[in-house]
């Protein structure tokens, strides 16, 4: 049996996020990363504290 060709689908429309990811300098990436970490700290700590006080 031949090899069958996978049919790909059409690519959907850019989001805000994938056009960051791709034309965003490495030091804006570093700025936003750093900051959702910093964010998801702050939000896991306050999980943390709520749950032993």
């Amino acid at each position: 049996m031949p090899f069958k060709s996978k049919t790909r689908s059409k690519p959907k429309d850019s989001s805000a996020f994938s056009e960051f990811i791709r034309n965003a300098s490495s030091g804006e990436k570093k700025r936003v990363y750093a900051r959702v970490i910093k964010k998801s700290i702050e939000s896991q700590k306050k999980i943390l504290d709520k749950a032993s006080g």
